[in-house]
């Protein structure tokens, strides 16, 4: 394997420059939309060769035990290209797994993915799918990149199951998204499963803030992108006025980019060392909030732009918008965040 800390230090140095346009032509992720699985093994075993799903993973558990800040800076370059490979997920999974079953998966020969959601606008990860005499009963939602999983780490009453995508009773409805990739729907039905201990409470929470750096990256790349279309075209009749009707608006931009670089990296400086659940859940509610909203924000101004200059259905950008539309519901809504902090936030405070 590959040492990561190199590859981590290119990430940085991306970070430090304020989110500014990455050299990706994006041609790797238009190829890829509407496909299955929508993502590439080969690419996936070099992210795995270079260590980086092993970044949350201790290192005598065979991963190299960096942290949410490493990782973090890792997704948010990811999200600058719209890399559609599962890292998030299945950084997840691997969280949770015995240190005996990491071997092929922190390799990359074997993908699994985990599915904990039951219900939409809940983070509950257990209810209704019931696990008994080793076979499992019911259906998990909302699992990304579904078509290329090896198999899934499910979440159940008092532990997780691990179901083989070929096992018998597993029925994957997989959906594509407006942004070409897919999120399928597992109906099990008597399904064989091997049972682990495990709470994957903050394994989740891990999830729901890397999926806040993959949205910072992508919103930073969209505003690159369009503030050099703009500068572009600044020797063009058209740009002055067009610099003009927008100068607030990129004015408004650029705070939503600067709050939401604050927000995620501050939590992710600090959330490993929080040792109480609740205040972590805090803390990755609030990150969620505030990256969702700049996401949706930043992206939709910033194809008005271009739809200004007549490129709105063709130009890379619409790529992000569609990107930060699908991903804006996904480890809940903005609705099921805003009622989590303030729950948290009020028990805290009493």
């Amino acid at each position: 394997m590959m040492e990561p800390r190199k590859h981590l230090n290119l990430m940085r140095a991306n970070a430090r420059a304020g989110g500014a346009v990455r050299t990706s032509d994006l041609k790797r992720t238009r190829a890829l939309r509407f496909t299955e699985p929508g993502f590439e093994r080969a690419m996936w075993r070099q992210m795995c060769g270079m260590g980086w799903l092993g970044v949350l993973i201790a290192k005598d558990a065979g991963g190299s035990g960096q942290g949410s800040e490493a990782f973090c800076e890792i997704v948010r370059g990811l999200g600058a290209d719209l890399c559609p490979e599962p890292l998030i997920e299945a950084a997840m999974a691997a969280l949770l797994l015995p240190s005996d079953r990491l071997g092929d998966v922190l390799s990359g020969e074997r993908i699994i993915l985990p599915a904990w959601q039951e219900t939409p606008r809940s983070l509950a990860m257990s209810g209704t799918v019931d696990y008994r005499e080793g076979r499992l009963d019911g259906r998990k939602i909302c699992v990304p990149m579904a078509a290329g999983a090896d198999a899934f780490l499910v979440t159940v009453e008092g532990g997780l199951a691990l179901v083989e995508c070929e096992a018998p009773g597993l029925h994957i409805e997989t959906q594509q998204t407006p942004d070409g990739g897919n999120l399928a729907t597992l109906i099990f039905d008597r399904t064989p499963a091997e049972h682990f201990e495990g709470d994957a409470a903050d394994a989740l929470e891990q999830a729901m803030l890397a999926h806040t750096a993959y949205l910072l990256g992508l919103t930073e790349r969209a505003f690159a992108i369009t503030a050099q279309t703009m500068k572009a075209r600044e020797q063009s009749g058209r740009q002055a006025s067009m610099m003009e009707r927008h100068a607030q608006r990129v004015k408004d931009m650029q705070v939503q980019l600067a709050l939401t670089r604050s927000v995620v990296s501050s939590t992710a400086k600090t959330i490993d060392k929080e040792t109480r659940l609740e205040a972590r859940q805090a803390l990755v509610s609030r990150t969620k909030l505030r990256a969702t909203d700049a996401a949706l924000t930043v992206t939709a101004a910033c194809a008005d732009v271009h739809l200004g200059s007549g490129d709105a259905n063709t130009a890379d950008i619409d790529l992000f918008r569609r990107k930060a539309v699908v991903l804006a519901p996904l480890y809940g809504s903005a609705a099921t965040h805003r009622v989590r902090y303030d729950m948290l936030t009020r028990a805290s405070a009493v």
